[in-house]
C-alpha cells in the first residue's frame, strides 16, 4: 500500500526514535532509583513548640498546626498567642525582677527554654508509623528505618519570690492585704496564667508571709504570673514584687530547715544577745579558723507591737525594707546592731553572735536570722534574693535597769548573759564585765597555786584517777567558780518558781525600794541571808545591784568538780534534801517556754531538741566548802 506524504514523514520518524533509543542504551548504564532501596531518609525536622516527648508525640492528632519559626522574628510574635492586656517580662537565670502591682493587677514573667542548662541526648528510639530497626545503615530492611532525635533540653526550674512592699490598711484595725497569688503555666495555650487563664492547664500557689517558693521539671518556656486581688477601698498604696527564676537553685527561700537556727542568749532592760548554732561540726583547726573570719548570716529584729512586717516574715526584701532594726542596710551596716563570730556555748565550735542596742524595757520582740549572699559585683548568682530562716522571740527585762548583759570575757569566756549590774556605778557593759571576770580569775589563782601540790606529770597509773587528769580537774573548776561568782540575774518581777530572790531588802542604784506587793510574798524569809544578800559579798559592797532574782547555777556542775579533782582537796557538794541547796543550786528540770532553770557555761533560753538530749556535764560544789579552801591558801 502506497503511504501518503504525512505518513512518510510520521514512519520515518518513528523508526529514528527507536533507532535512537538503541544507541543510547548501548552506550550508556541505566540507573533506575527505586523507593524500597533508600537506606537512610533524611531526618524530620519539627518545630521547637512541639513537644518530641514520647508523652507529645500525639500531639498532631489534636488537631494543632505547624507554624515555621524564622531567626529573624521573635517567637512570641509567630509562635505564641500574641499579649493583649499584659506585657510580658522576660527573666533571666538567677537575676530578680522587680515589678510594682496595683490591686488587681497581674503581670507576666517568662522564662525562654534557651536557658535551660543541660541537654542530653535520647537513648531511647522513637518508632515512627511502625518502622522497625535495621540491622544496617547501608541495607535495607523490608520493614524500613528508623530515626533518631535529640532529647530536647529539660531539668528542673526553681520559681520564687518575695513581696518587697505592700498596701496599707485605710482602717485602724491593721488589717493585713492580701498575699499575692503565683500563677505557673508551660502550656502553649495558656502563655498568659493568671486568674481568667483556664485552671487546667496551670499551677497555683498563694504567698505565704510575702514569699512563695515552686519548682517543677520543664523542657519549655515557662510562664509566670504575679497577681494582686481586687481590694480597692481597703488598702491604699501598691504591692512591690520581685521574682526570681533559676535551674541552680532557689533564688529566694524561707524555712529551709525545720530545726531552729537562732537562739536567744539573754537580755537586759534594753539590749540583747543572740546566737546561731554550730556552723559546722568538723574539728579540722583550719576550717574553723576559716569560719572565724566569716559572717555568714544577717539578723533581723521588730517590736511585737508594731506590725510593720506582719505578712512579710518570710519576704528578705520585706524583712530588710520594713523591719524596726537590721544588721545590714541597703549593704551598710547599722549601729544599732554588732555581730562577731565565737566560739563560746555548746562543743566550743564556731558560731555567729548579734548583739542589738537601743531595745525598749519589758518588751517582746521577734528576731529573724537571714542569709544574703553578696551580688553587688555578680548579679548573677545563685540565692541572690536571700534566705529566710525561722523566728525566735525574746523579751527585755524591766526598767528597774539593775540587770545587765555582759559577754566576751577574757576569764570567764563561756559567760555571757545578764549579770547584777550598777548603771550609776559601772555606766559601760565592759567595765561591769571586767570587774566581774577580774574578780573570778584573782580567786582561780589560789586554786591554781594548790593545783602545784598535784603530781600533775606522773604516768597515768600513778595519777589520782584513771579517767580524770589535773586539765579536766581546773576546766572543771572554772566552770564551777565563774558561774557561782557570776550570777546569772532576772527582774525581780518575775514569778518563776526557779528563781532565787537575793538582797530584797536593799535598794536600787536610783534609790527606789521595792513595792510591798512585790515583797509581800517573802516577808516570812526576813531571817534569812540568801534572801537579804547576793552570793557574793562583794556584790552587795561593789556593785550595789538593788533587788534582784538568781538563775541558781546547776547541780551538776558540782559533781562533775568532785568527780574531776583529787580526793585530797575535800570539795563536797550539798545533799539536795539538806537545807540550804535550794537556795544555792538549781536543777534541770526543763521549761515549756524554753527557760533557763539553772545556770551554766554557754546556757541560752531556746535551744534545739538535739541540744536538750545532750548531757551537760558541768560542776558544782558547796560555796562554803571551796570558800574555806581558798582561803587556807
Amino acid at each position: 500500500m502506497q503511504l501518503s506524504p504525512l505518513q512518510s514523514r510520521l514512519a520515518a520518524s518513528a523508526i529514528a526514535t527507536v533507532l535512537l533509543m538503541i544507541l543510547y542504551l548501548s552506550l550508556f548504564k541505566p540507573q533506575f532509583a527505586l523507593a524500597a532501596e533508600i537506606h537512610n531518609p533524611p531526618p524530620i525536622i519539627l518545630d521547637e513548640s512541639i513537644d518530641a516527648s514520647p508523652e507529645g508525640a500525639d500531639i498532631w492528632a489534636r488537631g494543632s498546626m505547624y507554624q515555621a519559626e524564622f531567626s529573624a522574628f521573635d517567637k512570641s510574635l509567630t509562635g505564641r498567642t500574641p499579649m493583649v492586656t499584659r506585657d510580658t517580662v522576660t527573666v533571666t537565670n538567677n537575676v530578680g525582677t522587680k515589678m510594682n502591682l496595683n490591686a488587681g493587677d497581674t503581670y507576666v514573667f517568662v522564662f525562654d527554654s534557651s536557658q535551660l542548662n543541660s541537654r542530653e541526648e535520647d537513648d531511647a528510639r522513637l518508632e515512627l508509623r511502625g518502622e522497625a530497626e535495621t540491622s544496617s545503615g547501608s541495607e535495607a530492611d523490608d520493614a524500613g528505618g528508623e530515626t533518631k532525635l535529640a532529647k530536647r533540653a529539660s531539668g528542673t526550674v526553681y520559681i520564687s519570690a518575695n513581696t518587697c512592699l505592700q498596701p496599707s490598711s485605710n482602717s485602724t484595725t491593721d488589717a493585713l492585704p492580701p498575699q499575692l497569688t503565683l500563677y505557673v503555666s508551660t502550656s502553649t495555650d495558656n502563655t498568659s496564667p493568671g486568674p481568667s487563664a483556664d485552671s487546667r492547664k496551670q499551677d497555683v500557689r498563694v504567698f505565704e508571709s510575702g514569699a512563695v517558693m515552686y519548682n517543677m521539671t520543664a523542657s519549655d518556656d515557662v510562664y509566670v504570673a504575679v497577681a494582686a486581688s481586687n481590694s480597692t477601698g481597703d488598702f491604699s498604696g501598691i504591692y512591690n514584687v520581685q521574682v526570681g527564676i533559676s535551674v541552680d537553685g532557689w533564688y529566694h527561700s524561707y524555712n529551709e530547715s525545720n530545726a531552729e537556727e537562732l537562739f536567744w542568749v539573754d537580755s537586759d532592760t534594753s539590749s540583747v544577745l543572740l546566737m546561731t548554732q554550730n556552723l559546722t561540726t568538723d574539728r579540722d583547726h583550719t576550717t574553723e579558723q576559716e569560719l572565724m573570719t566569716t559572717r555568714p548570716y544577717v539578723m533581723f529584729a521588730q517590736n511585737v507591737e508594731n506590725p510593720s512586717i506582719s505578712g512579710l516574715e518570710n519576704s528578705f526584701c520585706g524583712l530588710n525594707n520594713n523591719a524596726q532594726i537590721a544588721t545590714v542596710r541597703n549593704g551598710a551596716t547599722t549601729s544599732q546592731v554588732t555581730t562577731g563570730m565565737t566560739m563560746m556555748g555548746a562543743g566550743g565550735l564556731p558560731k555567729q553572735q548579734f548583739y542589738f542596742s537601743g531595745l525598749n524595757s519589758s518588751s517582746t520582740y521577734v528576731g529573724i536570722l537571714a542569709k544574703n549572699v553578696d551580688n553587688s559585683t555578680n548579679t548573677n548568682i545563685v540565692g541572690g534574693g536571700g534566705s529566710v530562716y525561722r523566728t525566735t522571740y525574746f523579751t527585755t527585762k524591766s526598767s528597774y535597769g539593775n540587770c545587765e548583759l555582759i559577754f566576751n570575757l577574757t576569764f570567764c569566756d563561756q559567760v555571757a548573759y545578764a549579770v547584777p549590774g550598777n548603771n550609776i556605778k559601772f555606766p559601760t557593759k565592759d567595765a561591769l564585765g571586767l570587774f566581774y571576770d577580774s574578780y573570778a580569775e584573782s580567786l582561780y589563782e589560789g586554786f591554781n597555786k594548790s593545783m602545784t601540790l598535784i603530781p600533775c606529770d606522773a604516768p597515768n597509773t600513778q595519777q589520782f584517777s584513771l579517767v580524770r587528769n589535773c586539765t579536766t580537774c581546773r576546766h572543771a573548776y572554772k566552770n564551777w567558780l565563774c558561774s557561782v561568782t557570776i550570777p546569772r540575774c532576772e527582774d525581780f518581777t518575775s514569778n518563776s518558781s526557779f528563781l532565787q530572790p537575793r538582797a530584797m531588802n536593799a535598794t536600787f542604784p536610783d534609790g527606789a525600794t521595792l513595792p510591798a506587793d512585790l515583797l509581800a510574798p517573802y516577808t516570812h524569809f526576813n531571817n534569812q541571808l540568801s534572801f537579804l544578800t547576793s552570793r557574793n559579798p562583794l556584790i552587795d559592797s561593789t556593785v550595789k545591784p538593788g533587788p534582784y532574782k538568781e538563775v541558781l547555777p546547776c547541780e551538776e556542775l558540782c559533781y562533775d568538780l568532785v568527780q574531776s579533782c583529787p580526793s585530797a582537796m575535800g570539795f563536797t557538794c550539798p545533799r539536795s534534801w539538806l537545807t540550804g541547796f535550794n537556795t544555792s543550786y538549781g536543777t534541770k528540770t526543763g521549761s515549756e517556754d524554753g527557760s533557763i532553770t539553772c545556770n551554766y557555761p554557754g546556757s541560752f533560753h531556746f535551744y534545739s531538741a538535739a541540744t536538750r538530749s545532750v548531757a551537760v556535764t558541768w560542776g558544782l560544789t558547796s560555796g562554803m566548802a571551796l570558800m574555806a579552801f581558798l582561803a587556807a591558801w
